[in-house]
C-alpha cells in the first residue's frame, strides 16, 4: 500500500474520531471529578462525576459507572445518592457527615481506578472559606486529602490539566492546523501562532477571573464557524486564490484567538481556581495549553517537512484536499450539533 493510501486511511479514522457522539460543551475534561464541600456542622456534600459508559471506550476495563469513592469509616451518609447523567457524563450527588474528625489528613479509596484507566480531580472547599484543587497521583488508588497544598503543587495540577485539555480539545487542533497549513512553516507562522496565543491568553482571564462573562453554547457554535472558515480559506488557497488568512495570517489569528479563549475558559470553569492561588492556577493552566499547543504544532510541521522529502510526484493531487475537506466536514459537522443544543 503506498503513503497517499495510508495518509488517507489515517485522515478518515480522526474524521471518524472528530465525529463520535459528544456533547456540544467539547471542552470538558475526560477525568473523574469529585468535589467534597465541607460544611460548619462538620457535614461533607459530595459530587462524584464520571465520563458515562457511552462516553468510555476502553472495552475490558473497569466501566467508571463502577468506580466509587470510598470515605473514612467515620463518615457515614446523610442522604441517598441522587444519580443524574447525560449521554457523556453521569454525576452522582449525596451528603456525608464525617463528624469532629473531618477530612483533612484522611485518606480517600477509589477501588478500581488504576484497571479504568481513569484520572481524578479532586476539589476540596472547606468551612473556613478556603479551598484546593489537586490531581489524584497516577497509578495510585489512595489519597490522603491534604488541609492545604503549595503554590507548587497548585502549579502542577493546573499545568497538567491545560496540557491534557489541549490534546482532549480536537477542535482547538484543528484551527490551529489550518492556520499551519495555510501559512507553512515560516517566520510568519511564528507570528501568527503568537498572535493567537495573546489573543487567547486575554480572553481565557477576562473570563476567568469575571471581567467578562459569554454564554458558553454560542461560544461553542462560533468556534465551529471558524474553523469551518479556515477549511474555506484553506480551499481558496490551494486554488490559488489568496485569502484574508493567508494575506493576513495573524489578523485571522488574532481575531479568533479571542473566541478561543472563551473556550478554553468554559473548560477551566468546570474545575473553578482555588480563590487563594488565583494568579498562579491561572498562569500554569495557560502555560499548560501552550506547551500543548506548541508540541502539536512542531509535530505537524516535522511531518510538513518529512513529507516533502518524497517530492509532490509521489501523491495523487486528490490527496492534498484530504486535509481540507476533512476539515470541512468536521467543522460543519460541529455547527450543527452544537447550533442544535441551543433547543435540546
Amino acid at each position: 500500500m503506498n503513503l497517499g493510501k495510508w495518509l488517507c486511511i489515517a485522515l478518515l479514522v480522526c474524521l471518524g474520531l472528530g465525529c463520535h457522539p459528544a456533547p456540544a460543551q467539547a471542552h470538558g475534561f475526560q477525568t473523574s471529578y469529585l468535589e467534597l464541600r465541607e460544611q460548619p456542622s462538620g457535614q461533607v456534600d459530595v459530587v462524584w462525576k464520571t465520563p458515562s459508559a457511552m462516553s468510555f471506550g476502553d472495552e475490558g476495563l473497569s466501566s467508571p459507572m463502577t468506580i466509587s469513592p470510598v470515605f473514612p469509616s467515620h463518615c457515614t451518609t446523610v442522604t441517598v445518592p441522587k444519580v443524574m447523567g447525560t449521554p457523556t457524563t453521569r454525576v452522582t450527588r449525596w451528603t456525608l457527615d464525617c463528624g469532629k474528625n473531618g477530612l483533612a489528613e484522611e485518606t480517600i479509596a477509589f477501588p478500581g481506578l488504576l484497571q479504568s484507566s481513569l484520572e481524578v480531580l479532586l476539589r476540596v472547599e472547606w468551612a473556613d472559606g478556603h479551598s484546593q484543587t489537586t490531581m489524584v497521583p497516577t497509578g495510585e488508588e489512595t489519597f490522603v486529602i491534604p488541609e492545604k497544598t503549595t503554590v507548587f503543587a497548585v502549579g502542577q495540577t493546573y499545568l497538567k490539566l491545560g496540557v491534557e485539555h489541549i490534546f482532549s480539545g480536537i477542535d482547538h487542533l484543528l484551527f490551529v492546523l489550518g492556520l499551519v497549513l495555510i501559512v507553512g512553516p515560516s517566520w510568519r507562522l511564528v507570528k501568527t501562532i503568537t498572535a493567537f496565543t495573546l489573543a487567547h491568553s486575554i480572553t481565557l482571564g477576562a473570563a476567568t477571573l469575571g471581567l467578562v462573562n459569554v454564554p458558553q453554547a454560542p461560544v461553542e457554535a462560533v468556534i465551529a464557524l471558524s474553523i469551518l472558515f479556515l477549511a474555506s480559506e484553506l480551499a481558496h488557497s490551494r486554488q490559488g486564490k489568496p485569502g484574508l488568512t493567508e494575506q493576513y495570517p495573524w489578523l485571522v489569528a488574532l481575531t479568533f484567538g479571542l473566541l478561543h479563549g472563551f473556550g478554553f475558559a468554559g473548560a477551566l470553569a468546570e474545575v473553578g481556581l482555588p480563590p487563594q492561588d488565583i494568579p498562579p492556577a491561572l498562569l500554569f493552566f495557560n502555560v499548560g495549553v501552550e506547551l500543548g499547543q506548541l508540541a502539536f504544532v512542531l509535530v505537524v510541521v516535522a511531518v510538513m517537512e518529512s513529507l516533502k522529502r518524497f517530492g509532490p510526484e509521489q501523491y495523487p493531487r486528490w490527496l492534498g484536499w484530504v486535509p481540507t475537506y476533512s476539515i470541512g466536514i468536521l467543522a460543519s459537522f460541529w455547527c450543527f450539533q452544537r447550533v442544535a443544543a441551543f433547543w435540546g
